[in-house]
């Protein structure tokens, strides 16, 4: 009977220190998890620390580089300005970047060279409801001057959509697609636009002097209204 009770206590004294020794190593598991945890903690720290100090040095390093574009720009030396507008476009991509992008498609369109003119437009974010409807036509225009018309109509398509009911641009805007429409002989599409801008901006022929009447009346008869 003794040797059973003894034999009981050693195998309840044997469960409880293999409880204990569970729960030592679970704690000891939880102490490396925890030690794991604290050290992935600072490296995300670090990382985002180094990554906030980069990009204000990013950001302060293009608003240097695009000054020297802007000075050498208003000093009247256009090929360095636009040098260092494509530099800054091409190494930033922040909102200093941005302008360069489009800066230097201003300075090459103006050069003719439409081409690199509109890969720096399909480079920049049409933001904003001026300046973003307003680089979609410049983006227009430059395929206009390459005959890519399907690409201009879809340039000035973005355009009057960014510029939504603007009674100053959006007009303008029309205006383009409809000389694009002309160019493609599609004088239905053409004879539509015009009528739209008389119904729904009439104010624009009277402060512009565009007379919308006579280009629906051509638009209208080619058509064969």
């Amino acid at each position: 009977m003794a040797k059973k009770q003894n034999q009981s206590a050693r195998t309840t004294l044997e469960e409880v220190n293999e409880s204990l020794t569970s729960a030592a190593q679970r704690i000891e598991d939880n102490k490396k998890y925890v030690s794991w945890a604290m050290i992935a903690i600072a490296l995300i720290a670090l990382l985002a620390g180094g990554y906030i100090y980069l990009h204000k040095k990013s950001i302060a390093d293009a608003k240097e580089a695009i000054g020297k574009a802007d000075i050498a720009l208003m000093t009247g030396t256009e090929d360095e300005a636009l040098k260092e507008y494509e530099k800054v476009a091409e190494e930033y991509g922040n909102k200093t970047g941005e302008r360069a992008h489009l800066n230097a498609a201003i300075l090459l369109y103006q050069k003719g060279e439409y081409e690199k003119a509109a890969k720096h437009l399909e480079d920049f974010d049409p933001a904003g409801n001026l300046i973003g409807p307003a680089s979609q036509s410049l983006l227009g225009d430059c395929y206009v001057n390459l005959k890519k018309y399907d690409k201009a109509m879809s340039a000035f398509d973005k355009a009057i959509s960014l510029s939504g009911d603007n009674e100053a641009y959006t007009p303008a805007f029309m205006l383009k697609k409809a000389t694009v429409l002309h160019e493609q002989k599609k004088y239905a599409d053409e004879a539509a636009i015009y009528q739209t801008i008389k119904d729904k901006y009439p104010a624009y022929s009277q402060q512009t002097g565009f007379n919308v009447d006579k280009y629906l009346e051509r638009a209208n008869a080619l058509a064969g209204k």
